[in-house]
Formats: structure tokens, sequence, C-alpha cells
């Protein structure tokens, strides 16, 4: 299985925005949502979301209020903005080219 060190460079930041597009999230919530779509396959450590996180919010494409959480405890709720939607379009049509290609070269017969 992979770990969420061998995805493919950018990859994290499409996810987080793609998460981020469905609702606003806080980031445990982002993490434990990752985890539940793909099954357990993604599984994001505290020290690679935040900074990501931290990234996206520097960007542009994201922004965050404090607001409280299911267990009445104050957390950063993270949420795209326009241009945050915007880097996700363009962010995923480069995902699907690259995917794409990348089962055309693993779908090859064997001589």
């Amino acid at each position: 299985m992979s770990r969420p060190t061998d995805l493919v460079q950018g990859t994290l930041d499409l996810l987080i925005l793609k998460i981020l597009a469905l609702e606003p999230l806080n980031g445990w919530a982002v993490s434990q949502r990752m985890r539940q779509i793909s099954a357990g396959v993604l599984q994001v450590s505290d020290g690679s979301l935040y900074p990501a996180l931290h990234k996206l919010e520097r960007e542009g494409w994201i922004k965050s209020e404090w607001r409280p959480s299911d267990n009445k405890r104050r957390a950063k709720f993270y949420s795209l903005t326009r241009l945050g939607h915007r880097q996700l379009e363009r962010e995923a049509a480069d995902w699907s080219r690259l995917s794409s290609a990348i089962s055309h070269v693993v779908q090859l017969e064997e001589v």
C-alpha cells in the first residue's frame, strides 16, 4: 500500500482542495474524511497535513476561521476561496492527464 509520502508531488494539495470544495472542515476532519473516502488507503500525518494547509492558505486558495467544532472546542475551519476553486480545476485537469498517461504505460503489453 502506498503511504502519503509516496504520493506524486502535489497530490496532497489536490486532495485537500477537493475535500474542502465539498464543505468547510477543520484539519482533523480533513484527515478523517480523506481516510474515510479512500477506505483507509490515504492516511495523512499531522506533519504533512498542517504544513500543506498553511501553504494553501498562503497561496490564497483556502481561508480559515475559528469556530466551535463538534466537540464544542474552538477549531480552525478551512474553506476554498474563489482562487482555490480555480486552482482545484487546474490541478484536477493536470491529475487527469497525468493519471491517464501513467495508465497507458502500465497497461502496455509485455513481449
